[in-house]
């Protein structure tokens, strides 16, 4: 363990047991000599379920069909998670620690511990408690040099009554209720002078982002029982700085730099920060050490990015987001972790790398607040993040009629989770706003408290009253909607100017049910729960949603399914009509919002629901836990190209979409309507056309066209002038529009009276698509080149094709990076696409292609001359 001034270690291991088997006293079992036979080793963040799992303890997959629910009924020995839990770990100190301080931190609890170091009470589970709040304690009259006994009995929680984390209908209720130090416990050393909390503000010249005046803060913190004089010198942005400041005991000092005092932090022609796909991502480093007697006593760091975020509401009261004063349609998706709170940074970073590559800038979290790490690679990557709490426990308890009302302790640690969170978030760029409510907003006091304590903390981003349609008195309307959908609706819903039609902000809004890929569905679902999957709508899935839930049933997805596409005849059946539809569904809602985000009554955000999954889902995600790309992420990602071309459900129109800053000139435009033989109906071949930055242009709208088949295709490409692809894009659509049935709508979807008739696509005949495929390996960094080709002597379509990349043992490689897939081409047409991905000494893999009506195909990759 490092013992110098400043410096901060984790606890790296704990051993767990239940204080039913461990009942003896925090005193006892924090003195050293205590026996832990019998314990569970476990990780730093573990909760205890984590933990469980980690040591084996059950021997199912609890991720696979229902075994979850056998860790929920109590055993022989009883529930294991109704009585607290003791955490115990052992850290060495050095013997040169004169003048030092050591301090514990906790960086929240679920859902509250009591606290001992080497049989001292340091605090207790009142002092301890919710998920998200960071208490220092200081701990240097109970350690000394040599080991020393850290341990936690951490009380069991209950997202109904304490302010924790929950998971409503999005997966089952973790057994143990995440309980345990989720977020990890460190042990600090500090001199007498300790510096904490450092931020640093910036105010940027708009339009022309020439200048950016800095602010950067520290708190200093006397420890010692004498006065002592500190000097602060620091880095920020290269410009050095100093200040010499007098404490007296126990005093805390806020140490402040601003242009005014240090000219220098004016800064001219500063980098500036950009959201995904509109710029650059470049971070500052702040550095501050505190002296105290000619020896260094604390040192504190930060990142932080120069950027502006403002928000206003449009004529029609919904908010618009602005960045370094440019408008920005925010497109994301809802983000969880993992159900057992499993920290696990390599698959953080692999998730980050799928959003940059689905074209999203944006992510919200509703609650289920993750760590440093996460808005690391936000900053880094230019995701932006809408942070906010959750919707439905004890978190909006207070703001429901017949809720239960907070008590004293209640807003206390939700006072402590705001400040804690808004030191954590505020010196992120990635950051753009709290959403201080949910599914309500906060009442009044509560409300007050929230903007107040984020105010008190510099907080410069915009204060979102809640993610529905409600408002208070500090934040004003909210500017959101929360009007649903949540379960099946057809792609022409999204055109709408209804409910959750692409207007204004929707906050949570989806088709509902993403089918994972055949692969995976035999990965989580039982023989039985597969079979009823294509079979038996009405039966309740576990891995739908949770059982009380209306989402644990897809009977709207399955029927819809069977109506436009045909009857399922198994479940690979099943499976393939669900890519189809997920696709078309998911490219459609962020098309129409694309589509009218500088229209007259302007969509300004849409978060698909959801990003990702908790555990394996049929529910709700872009792409699986398996982390499996499937339909709804190539349609997202169709959807969401840089530059795109796509068509319009509502007025046939052919529109461009810029999402970039930069104007695109000289652009060609390809135009096919096509019959389901292939044979062209109309076309249009548009040359010389410009694009503006950040905007949206319409082509043209097609004309009604007479003897088309029942199910045609639309064919869009786009090219640069000299012919470089840009964008492709292809629709499958009926004659018989999808027709929905308003004024049957409830809160999670709207019916409909009559189906799109797409079942024709079932009668297409094989096609035949040649593979060449080339591999380039450097080190651990694998790209991989496809190029499809449909000979021209071919007979049909080849539709849907979907192309994965397996090891040579079998397995999948994921996560993995495509530039594009699950393409369509007719005869004589060829594309080529890129795929991504870091493995080391796993041999030449295979690649595998697959269709709506091609047989499958196993190509050996062939390494690059």
């Amino acid at each position: 363990m490092h013992d110098d001034p400043g410096s901060s270690t984790a606890i790296a291991h704990w051993q767990i047991q239940s204080t039913d088997k461990a009942q003896q006293s925090g005193a006892e079992i924090s003195t050293l000599g205590f026996s832990t036979k019998g314990w569970y080793p476990v990780s730093d963040r573990a909760t205890v379920m984590a933990g469980l799992l980690e040591n084996n303890v059950y021997k199912d997959d609890v991720f696979y069909s229902d075994n979850l629910r056998a860790v929920q009924v109590p055993d022989s020995s009883g529930n294991l998670f109704v009585n607290p839990w003791w955490y115990r770990t052992e850290f060495t100190l050095a013997g040169n620690t004169h003048r030092l301080h050591t301090l514990l931190r906790t960086n929240g609890m679920i859902a509250s511990a009591d606290v001992w170091v080497n049989g001292h009470l340091v605090a207790d589970h009142a002092n301890v408690a919710g998920a998200y709040p960071v208490h220092e304690f200081d701990v240097t009259p109970w350690v000394h040099a040599g080991s020393n006994i850290l341990a936690l009995r951490v009380h069991p929680g209950d997202p109904r009554r304490s302010l924790s984390i929950g998971w409503v209908d999005w997966n089952p209720t973790p057994p143990d209720n995440n309980m345990g130090p989720w977020r990890g416990v460190d042990i600090v050393h500090t001199g007498p002078v300790q510096l904490r909390f450092p931020e640093v503000t910036s105010t940027l010249s708009l339009p022309d982002l020439a200048h950016a005046a800095l602010t950067a803060k520290v708190e200093a913190r006397n420890l010692d029982t004498v006065a002592h004089d500190a000097t602060i010198t620091g880095d920020v942005a290269g410009v050095s700085l100093r200040q010499t400041i007098h404490l007296t005991p126990g005093q805390t000092q806020t140490v402040t730099f601003t242009s005014k005092t240090d000219p220098g932090l004016d800064l001219s022609h500063p980098n500036i920060w950009w959201p995904n796909g509109m710029g650059a991502h470049p971070l500052y480093a702040l550095q501050m050490t505190a002296t105290v007697d000619g020896a260094t006593s604390d040192k504190a760091n930060a990142t932080f990015g120069i950027r502006s975020v403002s928000s206003q509401l449009t004529k029609q009261g919904y908010r618009q987001f602005f960045v370094n004063g440019k408008p920005v349609l925010i497109r994301g998706g809802g983000w969880a972790p993992d159900m057992f709170l499993r920290d696990d940074p390599k698959r953080m970073e692999a998730e980050f790398s799928y959003v940059q590559n689905l074209g999203l800038n944006t992510i919200r979290s509703e609650g289920k607040l993750e760590n440093e790490h996460f808005y690391e690679l936000a900053d880094r990557d230019g995701i932006m993040i809408l942070a906010g709490w959750e919707c439905c426990d004890k978190w909006e308890s207070a703001a429901k009629t017949g809720g239960s009302p907070w008590d004293a302790a209640d807003q206390a640690v939700a006072k402590d989770s705001m400040a804690s969170e808004a030191r954590l978030l505020r010196n992120h760029p990635s950051v753009i706003g709290f959403l201080i409510g949910s599914d309500n907003a906060p009442p009044p006091a509560i409300a007050k408290m929230y903007v107040d304590t984020l105010h008190a903390a510099d907080w410069q981003t915009p204060i979102v009253a809640a993610a529905a349609d409600q408002g208070t008195a500090e934040t004003g309307p909210s500017g959101m909607k929360m009007a649903g959908p949540y379960a099946w609706i057809p792609p022409v819903y999204w055109y709408t100017d209804q409910l959750g039609g692409a207007f204004g902000f929707d906050s949570e809004v989806s088709a509902g049910a993403d089918i994972p890929r055949l692969e995976d569905i035999t990965r989580m679902l039982s023989p039985q729960e597969q079979e009823a999957l294509w079979k038996y709508p009405h039966v309740r899935q576990y891995h739908a949603s949770a059982d009380w839930s209306p989402f644990a049933r897809i009977d709207d997805f399955d029927n819809a399914l069977a109506q436009r596409y045909g009857a399922p005849k198994d479940l690979a059946d099943y499976v393939a009509k669900a890519q189809l539809d997920n696709y078309d569904n998911t490219r459609a809602q962020f098309e129409a919002f694309n589509a009218h985000m500088d229209a007259a009554k302007p969509s300004t955000g849409v978060i698909y629901w959801m990003l990702n999954n908790a555990w394996p889902s049929l529910h709700w995600h872009l792409y699986d836990y398996f982390m499996n790309p499937a339909g709804a992420y190539f349609g997202a990602e169709k959807a969401n190209e840089p530059v795109h071309i796509q068509y319009s459900y509502d007025t046939h129109a052919i529109v461009l979409v810029n999402q970039t800053l930069t104007g695109e000139h000289g652009l060609q435009a390809s135009i096919r309507v096509r019959k389901l033989d292939g044979s062209v109906a109309y076309q249009q071949h548009l040359k010389d056309i410009d694009l503006d930055g950040n905007r949206t242009r319409q082509l043209l709208t097609l004309p009604a066209l007479a003897g088309l088949s029942r199910t045609y295709f639309i064919e869009l490409d786009l090219a640069t002038a000299d012919g470089k692809p840009v964008s492709r894009n292809v629709y499958w659509l009926s004659t018989q529009p999808d027709t929905l049935d308003w004024a049957d709508s409830n809160w999670y979807l709207t019916p409909l009276t009559q189906y799109a008739d797409l079942t024709a696509l079932q009668s297409l005949p094989a096609a035949a698509s040649e593979v060449h495929t080339t591999i380039q390996q450097a080190g651990a960094e694998n790209t991989v080149t496809v190029t499809l080709t449909v000979s021209a002597s071919s007979q049909t379509v080849a539709l849907f094709q979907h192309v994965s990349i397996k090891r040579a043992d079998g397995k999948l490689v994921l996560p993995i990076v495509w530039s594009d897939n699950d393409v369509t081409l007719w005869p004589g047409e060829s594309i080529t696409l890129f795929a991504h991905y870091t493995e080391e000494g796993s041999g030449m893999p295979v690649v595998e292609v697959s269709g709506w009506n091609v047989p499958s195909q196993h190509i050996p990759v062939k390494a690059t001359p």
